[in-house]
């Protein structure tokens, strides 16, 4: 009876209806007088409804009953303040504090019902004053917190910091903390505090903990590069493992930092002498030249030399899984593809290594027209592991594929479904496909221009580029002022680029720009053209131009903190 009472409480003032809550907490309290839990939500509901002397009644009742619980003497001066009456607040505030003198113990309850009222420097000062009274104490965390809610940055900083100095242990959640304040933009004001704090430590007090806090800060910001050497000093001084420097190399790998990569790996293959770090290295060095577009030839022998030196074997299954990837779509053999995926098929690996090969084979069957065996092998793939990122991918491979067959209602009914996938990218990707499905059919019952649409995707994930150029230049032609004009466009522009038609690719972009300044794609446009300039003609005055309009004129930008970033680099400026 007492839990009904209990929830039937609970939801009288969560619902506001605070009379009705206070007759129950009422009677919940005079039969537990020592559930504070009931007490304080009496006190709420009193308060709410302006009864302050029974408020007072209550609390002084209860400190005759129970004199040690001096955390009360907070809730009486905040009644007090709640009617305006601050100096008998304060002789409340005050008498809470200095109780703490006589009964340490309180202090962590006496600086918590500060916290809870807003009353956030009597906080500090209870917090405080417990742990000189007590030394054993430890309210670092806490008193961090209430810095963070005063917008006390320098405070906040330095007492998480003194946490991590004290003891290694607290790094970790320092980490969580800090994070929920510094941003991937530089020039935030909580990492420039925390960049020059850090520096700071590590001129007076060298440890690795603020190399680490270094190479962390830079890594939420992008900046690899000042990471990488964070980590190389922490290796220098502990020279046991590779690891932190194998996951920087990823993680520059996976946002195209290409250089950064490199470094990491190379670094890598000169201090191991451990095969799988031997391994994983090479094969992401091999990726990067693969990204980079370097010549087929030096690729083949580079993978050529690699399964000579490792074998085509269980342990070889990520450098199996890349090779059939670029026979087919870089050297377009996909026959060859297909029987090296079918041999690495029957070595003993797992479930995982099964999915993430059956996935490249279906997308190779895709690239070869072959739709229902390549639909066959990704819902293998999503039935055996549903819950797993490999199974959501081929999940949304599904519905890519029907996509690309022009059956629009299937892809996006697994396209809903991936909504709420663990995996951000393939959420993204499942978004802006059911977007782009979503957006184009509204105008066209027949979906004519999507299709052809789907059609120049097609051929474009089929490397078929100038096909789907010419198919594109259907739809711009006959579709004008359709919502897949710009997408069209956009397309079309990456494939010019991709082909090395830069002019095209500039002339597509400048269109989009005009069409409708207000278009989802307008920012993408300008951002593409400033990294064509920068990248492609090495025209460093036009980049800055196209940088700087994102910056002043799309503040809401995606690509707002890397352009300012360029931006300033490109005028000059220092960047720490």
């Amino acid at each position: 009876m007492k839990a009904q009472d209990a929830s039937l409480a609970f939801l009288y003032f969560r619902n506001g209806e605070y009379e009705k809550a206070a007759s129950l907490y009422k009677s919940l309290h005079e039969k537990n007088p020592l559930n504070s839990n009931y007490l304080n939500y009496l006190i709420d509901c009193y308060q709410q409804t302006e009864k302050f002397n029974e408020v007072k009644s209550l609390l002084n009742t209860q400190l005759k009953k129970v004199p040690s619980q001096h955390y009360l003497n907070v809730e009486l001066g905040y009644n007090y303040q709640l009617q305006h009456k601050k100096d008998s607040a304060l002789i409340y505030y005050d008498k809470a504090v200095n109780s703490i003198n006589k009964t340490s113990n309180q202090g962590y309850l006496i600086g918590r019902t500060f916290q809870s009222n807003y009353l956030l420097d009597y906080a500090l000062l209870a917090y405080k004053k417990s742990m000189e009274v007590n030394p054993n104490a430890n309210y670092n965390l806490q008193i961090a917190a209430i810095y963070g809610e005063k917008a006390d940055i320098e405070n906040m900083l330095n007492t998480y910091l003194n946490l991590v100095e004290t003891n290694i242990n607290y790094l970790p959640s320092v980490k969580t903390y800090i994070g929920k304040f510094i941003s991937d933009d530089s020039e935030n004001k909580t990492n420039i505090f925390l960049r020059k704090l850090l520096i700071q430590r590590m001129q007076n007090n060298p440890q690795n903990s603020w190399n680490q806090l270094l190479s962390w800060l830079f890594m939420q910001q992008k900046d690899y590069g000042k990471a990488l050497i964070q980590e190389k000093a922490l290796h220098k001084r502990n020279p046991s493992s590779l690891n932190n420097i194998i996951d920087l190399g990823f993680i520059a790998f996976e946002n195209k930092s290409f250089s950064v990569s490199q470094d990491c790996f190379n670094y890598v293959l000169e201090n191991t002498s451990i095969k799988e770090d031997e391994i994983t290295a090479k094969l992401y060095l091999l990726q990067t030249d693969l990204e980079l577009k370097a010549p087929i030839e030096e690729i083949e022998f580079k993978f050529q030399q690699l399964f000579n030196e490792y074998g085509k074997n269980r342990n070889t299954i990520g450098i199996q899984l890349i090779y059939a990837d670029f026979l087919a779509f870089r050297k377009n053999e996909p026959e060859k593809a297909i029987a090296v995926l079918k041999n690495a098929l029957k070595f003993p690996i797992d479930e995982f290594q099964k999915g993430s090969i059956k996935t490249k084979l279906a997308d190779i069957y895709v690239f070869t027209n072959k739709f229902n065996t390549a639909l066959i092998h990704y819902t293998q793939v999503q039935n055996n592991l549903k819950n797993h990122e490999i199974g959501q991918m081929a999940r949304y491979k599904i519905a890519q594929t029907s996509y690309f067959k022009g059956d629009f209602e299937w892809a996006q009914s697994q396209l809903k479904i991936l909504k709420s996938s663990t995996s951000q990218l393939i959420s993204n990707d499942a978004l802006d496909l059911n977007l782009l499905i979503t957006d184009n059919a509204l105008q066209d019952s027949l979906k004519i221009a999507l299709k052809k649409y789907a059609i120049a995707d097609l051929l474009s994930f089929q490397n078929k580029n100038k096909q789907a150029i010419d198919t594109l230049q259907n739809i711009i032609t006959y579709f004008k002022g359709h919502p897949i004009e710009d997408e069209s466009l956009f397309k079309q522009a990456q494939l010019f680029e991709k082909v090395n038609n830069f002019d095209d690719a500039i002339a597509n972009y400048l269109k989009i720009i005009e069409l409708n300044k207000e278009d989802i794609l307008v920012d993408n446009a300008i951002y593409n053209l400033a990294e064509l300039y920068l990248n492609k003609l090495y025209n460093n005055e036009k980049a800055q131009e196209y940088y700087k309009k994102i910056v002043f004129e799309y503040p809401s930008s995606i690509y707002l903190v890397d352009a300012r970033k360029k931006f300033r680099k490109l005028r000059g400026d220092a960047i720490y």
